[in-house]
């Protein structure tokens, strides 16, 4: 897999952290250009610049919200030319019923998950060309839903029918659509809590899923270099669970 996206120029919104920073660095190590983009900068975006400039090829980390059209123009600005592999990765999540859930953060969550997702990939149109890929990361929730979570539940359904309706619109120009929808991975978050409070997590998700633990960013970031290569270039329409078998 070392060599398979050789010379092709791949983008990633929300590159420097968990899923999106594997991401970055499995793309850049099969040995595509990448450009990732991230809202927040400091160490994690500094240290993934660092970590990029040592893989052969021409990589960027550069700061875009996904939620404004500007930053969107300019971060497609970026590439540089053709674009080969594009994945929306950029995400936010937060915990409130729906009494307290109010229009500001609702449109948090949605605008960065689902209308940024929109405003990427119509960005992108133009360079993108017959066997490029576009790949969403959604989320398992999408299908079995969650308290607390309406508004990002609902974004990330969204995201499977707009990908779905995309892959169909298209396909007749040979550029392939398709989402990834992880479980629960263990990320930053899951590393920030104490030893009672991780031993909990883990034996709550050894209890639903088939494979008795929770997943690993790399192991999202291999089914989207997957997506992203030769190997599924008959793939296109389809979400792909990543989730240890919930």
């Amino acid at each position: 897999m070392e060599s398979q996206l050789s010379g092709k120029n791949a983008l990633v919104t929300g590159g420097t952290r968990g899923i999106g920073r594997a991401i970055a660095l499995g793309l850049a190590r099969a040995g595509a250009n990448v450009v990732t983009c991230h809202v927040s900068g400091g160490e994690p975006a500094a240290d993934l610049a660092r970590e990029l400039k040592g893989i052969p090829g021409e990589h960027r980390v550069v700061r875009a919200d996904v939620r404004r059209p500007d930053d969107v123009a300019a971060l497609i600005g970026e590439v540089g030319g053709g674009l080969d592999v594009l994945v929306h990765n950029a995400g936010v999540i937060s915990h409130l019923s729906v009494e307290d859930l109010g229009p500001d953060e609702w449109h948090r969550i949605v605008d960065t998950n689902l209308t940024g997702a929109y405003q990427l990939v119509r960005a992108a149109l133009p360079h993108l060309s017959e066997g490029s890929s576009v790949i969403g990361l959604g989320s398992r929730v999408a299908s079995v839903g969650l308290a607390q979570r309406t508004h990002y539940t609902a974004a990330k359904s969204g995201l499977v029918g707009f990908f779905r309706s995309l892959a169909k619109e298209l396909g007749p120009r040979g550029i392939r659509v398709n989402v990834v929808e992880p479980g629960v991975i263990e990320t930053e978050a899951a590393a920030r809590l104490s030893e009672a409070e991780y031993a909990a997590l883990q034996a709550r998700y050894r209890a639903l899923t088939s494979l008795g633990r929770l997943g690993t960013p790399d192991e999202v970031a291999d089914v989207v270099l997957f997506l992203a290569g030769p190997q599924s270039r008959y793939v296109t329409g389809t979400s792909i669970r990543v989730d240890g078998g919930i």
